[in-house]
């Protein structure tokens, strides 16, 4: 499955609760089928009788899909799902979800969280938020993130910058609480999610894109 697949124009879209659900399954089925994928082609060439010699590659292709699988669920229950029934997350459990997601790319993200804990809503901004903002360095480099609390509000910014962060078309749309008129839904769902995300709470979420810099920053009640 490619974003082509469900790169549909959503302008004459009501945007309930049905249709964005569509849009995120499809957004899931999307990142799932990569380690998906390789699980599988692991275990044919061990089932291969003339890839034998392979056999230590197929499991090593086999373990760390596995793991990024299974690193991309535990993280989707928190950014998409109602997660478990823990009500609070701790810095480290969030940190550890998005570090797992996005091990292996070219970005890293440095973690600044002056927070000790995050109910629902702020846990779902923050790993989302974290995920977009090392998005934004698509060439690779260290962005950062940090937690704060000011008053009755929770601030959540990443900032990435560098000589190539930037953002896609679909996911400044989808930043702004717009809905999609071009351009591909799989890269517009996860910025719409976030902002609707932060929206319901009553919060605010700012982007400032400029040649080289991105920053995200969340405010919400705390």
């Amino acid at each position: 499955m490619t974003d082509a697949a469900f790169a549909a124009p959503l302008d004459t879209l009501a945007m309930d609760g049905p249709e964005l659900a569509s849009l995120i399954a499809a957004k899931l089925c999307h990142d799932f089928i990569s380690p998906s994928g390789a699980i599988m082609s692991g275990l044919d060439l061990l089932a291969d009788p003339t890839a034998q010699d392979m056999r230590e590659d197929a499991i090593g292709l086999i373990t760390d899909s596995a793991r990024k699988m299974v690193a991309l669920v535990q993280f989707c229950r928190v950014a998409f799902g109602a997660a478990t029934t823990a009500e609070r997350f701790t810095g480290d459990e969030l940190k550890g979800l998005v570090d797992g997601v996005i091990a292996g790319g070219r970005a890293t993200l440095d973690w600044r969280l002056d927070v000790a804990d995050f109910g629902k809503p702020q846990a779902r901004a923050l790993v989302n938020l974290a995920y977009l903002t090392a998005a934004a360095l698509p060439m690779g480099g260290e962005a950062v993130v940090s937690a704060r609390v000011q008053g009755d509000r929770m601030v959540l910014e990443g900032r990435a910058e560098g000589a190539r962060a930037r953002l896609k078309q679909e996911a400044s749309t989808g930043l702004a609480g717009r809905r999609l008129t071009e351009g591909l839904a799989g890269q517009w769902v996860q910025p719409y999610w976030l902002w609707l995300t932060v929206d319901q709470t009553g919060g605010r979420l700012d982007v400032e894109a400029v040649e080289g810099r991105v920053v995200l920053t969340a405010s919400m009640p705390s």
